[in-house]
Order: C-alpha cells, then sequence, then structure tokens
C-alpha cells in the first residue's frame, strides 16, 4: 500500500470529442463518436488509412502562449495541446505557481510519438527548397521538450522527465509523479502525456504492421464512426487519434493544507515490462501488472468497481487484455469501460485522456459505453454497450499497456 495518500485535484482533456471538457464528457456520455475522414494529410486511393480522430479547430485568444507568434517556431501540435491542457488543469485545481512553492512543483508530462510532424516538414522543405531547418526543427523533436515547455509556461522548477513508455505513456506519467510525491522530492506533480501521430509515414506503417484499422476513402464519416470496435468479435485494428490529457498530482497533506478538492486518489499502481515481443503482448505480465495494482491498493480483485481498459480494437491486444482480466478477476469480472471506441487511439495520450474520463466517472456516478460493440464469444464481458450507466464507483482499475512490452495499471479511488 502506497505510504503517502496522492490525490488528483485537476485535470483537462483535449480529444476527437472536443476542445473542451464539458463538452467532451456530454459527447462521450451520449455515446458519440470523435473518429471521422482522415484531413491532416492530403490522401490517394493507394493510402491505406483513410480515417482518424482529428481534434477539431479551436481559438485560442484567451491564451496568450498559444498565439501563432507564441507557437512560430513550435509548429508540432504536441505543443499546443499539452499547454492549453496543462494550464487549464492548473486552473481547474485552484493551485498557483508562485517563486516559493515552483521548487516544489515537478513536470512528468511527455509523449510516445513527440514532434516527428516537425522535422519532417523540415525535411521536406530542405529536399524540395534546399533551405536548412529552423533552429527549433531538432527541439521540436525532442520528445522532454514539450516538458520543458510546460516547464517554462508554468514556472515549474522541480524534479523534470519524461516518462516514455508508447501507448502508457499516460498512465505511467502519473505513476513517476506518484514516485516523486511519496519520495518527498515535490508537493505537486504536473502530470500526463500529449500525441500527434497523423504523420503520413506513421500512419502508414501502423498500417503495414496490421494495426491500423483500414477502410476505402469512399466510406462515409458515419461508416469511419463505427470502426473503433474494442473486444468486438469484428474488430479490425486501432483508429489513429491525437489529443492530449493533463492531471495534477499532489499529496493530500498538501491539499489539505490549500484547501484544494481532491476528485481522486491513487490507491495502487504497477509497472511490468513482457520481455516478450516488441508489439505482441505478454499474458503473464499483462495480468501480474494487473494484480500488483489491485494488492499495492490494498484491497482485493472483488473490491474494483469498474474497469477502464486499454482495448485498442486489435485481435490479439484485446484478447490477451480480456484473458488477464479473467484470470485475477474470475466469474466476477466488473463491467468494462472502452473509450477508444469514442476517441480512437491518441497514443501516448491515450491513457492520460481515459485516466481523466475515469476520474470523472467515479465523480459523477457513471460508466462510458463502449460503442460500435458485437460480442465476441471467446470474450464474455460486459461492456456497458447499452449506453451510459449509473453506477457508484469507489475503485477503478485503469489499464495501460505499451510497445516493447510496457506495462502500467493504476487503481483509483474514490475520495469524498
Amino acid at each position: 500500500m502506497v505510504s503517502k495518500e496522492i490525490v488528483i485535484v485537476g485535470y483537462d482533456t483535449v480529444s476527437p470529442l472536443g476542445t473542451d471538457s464539458d463538452v467532451q464528457w456530454r459527447r462521450a456520455l451520449n455515446g458519440e463518436s470523435g473518429i471521422g475522414n482522415l484531413t491532416r494529410f492530403p490522401t490517394d486511393n493507394n493510402f491505406p488509412v483513410h480515417i482518424a480522430g482529428e481534434v477539431d479547430a479551436f481559438d485560442a485568444t484567451p491564451y496568450p502562449f498559444l498565439t501563432p507568434r507564441a507557437l512560430a517556431l513550435w509548429p508540432s501540435p504536441i505543443f499546443k495541446y499539452g499547454m492549453l491542457t496543462v494550464h487549464r488543469a492548473l486552473e481547474d485545481s485552484g493551485i498557483e505557481i508562485t517563486p516559493t512553492l515552483a521548487p516544489r512543483v515537478g513536470v512528468t508530462f511527455s509523449s510516445a510519438v513527440g514532434g516527428l510532424d516537425a522535422v519532417l516538414q523540415a525535411d521536406r522543405r530542405l529536399i524540395a527548397e534546399s533551405k536548412l531547418p529552423t533552429p527549433a526543427a531538432n527541439p521540436n523533436s525532442c520528445i522532454n521538450m514539450v516538458g520543458g515547455k510546460i516547464s517554462i509556461l508554468t514556472g515549474a522548477t522541480g524534479p523534470i522527465t519524461s516518462a516514455i513508455t508508447a501507448c502508457a505513456t499516460g498512465v505511467t506519467s502519473m505513476i513517476i509523479g506518484s514516485m516523486l510525491l511519496q519520495q518527498g522530492a515535490a508537493d505537486v506533480v504536473l502530470c500526463g502525456a500529449v500525441d500527434f501521430a497523423l504523420v503520413e509515414p506513421i500512419v502508414a506503417g501502423f498500417a503495414t504492421m496490421n494495426a491500423a484499422f483500414r477502410n476505402l476513402p469512399e466510406l462515409s464519416a458515419e461508416s469511419a464512426a463505427g470502426a473503433s470496435r474494442p473486444f468486438s468479435i469484428h474488430r479490425r485494428g486501432f483508429v489513429i487519434s491525437e489529443g492530449a490529457g493533463a492531471i495534477v498530482l499532489c499529496t493530500d497533506e498538501f491539499a489539505n493544507a490549500y484547501g484544494l478538492t481532491a476528485y481522486a486518489a491513487i490507491a495502487g499502481w504497477s509497472m511490468t515490462s513482457d520481455a516478450h515481443h516488441f508489439v505482441a503482448p505478454n499474458f503473464d505480465t499483462v495480468k501480474r501488472c494487473i494484480s500488483e495494482s489491485i494488492i499495492q491498493a490494498g484491497i482485493g480483485p472483488q473490491d474494483i468497481d469498474a474497469i477502464n481498459a486499454h482495448a485498442t480494437s486489435t485481435k490479439v491486444g484485446d484478447k490477451i487484455e480480456f484473458d488477464a482480466l479473467k484470470a485475477v478477476f474470475g466469474k466476477k469480472l466488473p463491467p468494462i469501460s472502452a473509450n477508444k471506441s469514442l476517441i480512437g487511439h491518441a497514443m501516448g495520450a491515450s491513457s492520460a485522456i481515459e485516466a481523466v474520463f475515469a476520474i470523472r466517472g467515479m465523480q459523477n456516478s457513471q460508466l462510458l459505453p463502449t460503442i460500435n460493440y458485437t460480442p465476441d464469444p471467446a470474450m464474455e464481458l460486459d461492456c456497458v454497450s447499452e449506453g451510459a450507466r449509473p453506477l457508484n464507483q469507489e475503485f477503478v482499475l485503469k489499464n495501460a499497456f505499451g510497445f516493447g512490452g510496457c506495462n502500467s495499471c493504476v487503481v483509483f479511488r474514490r475520495v469524498g
């Protein structure tokens, strides 16, 4: 069991469901999909992917740090999304990072893919126009730079690190943040993740791996909305998306001292490595990660009220996750919410966005629906396919698994 109570006091998200947190939550409750046609770059009939989860443009006027001039050297959307969500999560928490507090504020906010789009643009410009890259081209691609920009934006001068575990990055960021708080190295940590993987070679690469959902360009947006199908018998791979999720953690002592509202607590967590395959998950270590997070929370599987699954919609990945859950929970498998059915797969940002959805669900006693679901006889589960479900939740398990065999699970406990 953790030695200190670590609580969530602020959060914010940007996702294919919108750029306003309340709008995203309402759309998620309604079972709306954020998936549509891929427009981030031109495609032809030979390109294998034609759908995606894209973030709509938003008014940046209220945010001076997002003006065209401020972002002139930072073209990758990861900086825009990352700084916006952290800024708003801090506002939500009510924490003011003063010069006195700054050395006690850490940053673990990170990315799985980083700003590779900026390097690709620089490369194309070099080839087409023989123009050298801008001085910030390489820093755009440094994955730790998004945390650096957030530190500069907020004034946080405590420990800073980039917790990179592929698609588990968001949850891993929270776990590393918890470790910093438990060790007394910080009083507040800015956690989360951002990703923009809608770049031609990355999207095409996922298709050649048979990981991404392939469709025909003439399919309508309505058909695209039904493409992300976690745990479904006709699942055909994940739908690539973009977004960011920011979570502000602190100790309960700090929250009490500053009169902050705690939304939930991190009751337990675990990280394991598959040591198995570069993309295929491993049953034993996935199961152990789930089990250890529950044990560290000081509870048993029977105490978990709901599960927010990783569930990318791949044939193998969903089945391994189900098998591991079944091994831990037996016949009493709690209801499972698979948020990627709504927002697609935003790489490392997915687990941060989904963590926020899970926490908000605990606050509102609601489980988000899993849409596009057709039962798979090989996986008997309750994935809330009928629509949003009222449910009081004291403990929720959040799973996140990444390429390279990086597994991260966290158990949230309701506060108040």
